[in-house]
């Protein structure tokens, strides 16, 4: 890890951009400059606000469980990064959590990106991380954008968000388990089969 990584890892975690929101500050990420795997969700909800660990819920048990990875990879291993579009709780709206707030990519996405340059795969979730990291899909239904992206290639997939509201979605649309799921998979192990450079 280079020290302007690490100094900027530092920085995104005293980060105060978010100072008024409804529960204060509190960065969550999961970042090594040996990242082969990114994962980008929205903004963390309330349970990992509370709870200081990206994705442990329900949610993250089923992204794991789609991802093929058990616990203690998902968290311990450096291989894999979790760098959501807002990295802290946005607050609560009508529907749900309100959307991450749009200051904190424009300060912190790209300047981490660029110390990223080992990602093999991106796993988005979401329709700011869509519009972000797949561009081609901004306009398309989070449906059309799994389709796109799985049939695109390996190095980008577009998931639904794993959240038990999604349940239906998974119900009516078998085809992501039984075909983007098992190639998903395929693709994490051979991520995290490779050994450094």
């Amino acid at each position: 890890m280079t020290r302007d990584f690490s100094t900027l890892m530092q920085d995104m975690r005293r980060c105060t951009i978010c100072e008024g929101l409804e529960l204060g500050p509190n960065p969550i990420f999961q970042l090594s400059a040996n990242a082969r795997i990114l994962i980008v969700g929205q903004a963390p909800g309330r349970i990992t606000h509370a709870k200081n660990r990206p994705f442990d819920d329900p949610s993250g048990e089923r992204l794991r469980d789609w991802l093929g990875i058990d616990r203690q990879t998902f968290y311990d291993d450096e291989r894999i990064g979790i760098f959501p579009m807002g990295l802290c709780f946005p607050g609560s709206g009508k529907g749900g959590d309100q959307p991450p707030r749009p200051e904190c990519a424009e300060t912190w996405r790209e300047r981490a990106l660029s110390h990223l340059n080992r990602i093999d795969l991106t796993v988005v979730m979401g329709r700011y991380a869509i519009d972000w990291h797949a561009p081609t899909f901004a306009r398309a239904s989070v449906t059309e954008a799994v389709k796109g992206a799985a049939r695109a290639g390996d190095s980008l997939f577009v998931l639904p968000h794993p959240s038990p509201r999604n349940n239906r979605w998974l119900r009516t649309n078998l085809w992501f388990e039984n075909e983007v799921v098992p190639r998903l998979q395929s693709r994490v192990r051979a991520c995290l089969g490779r050994q450094g450079d």
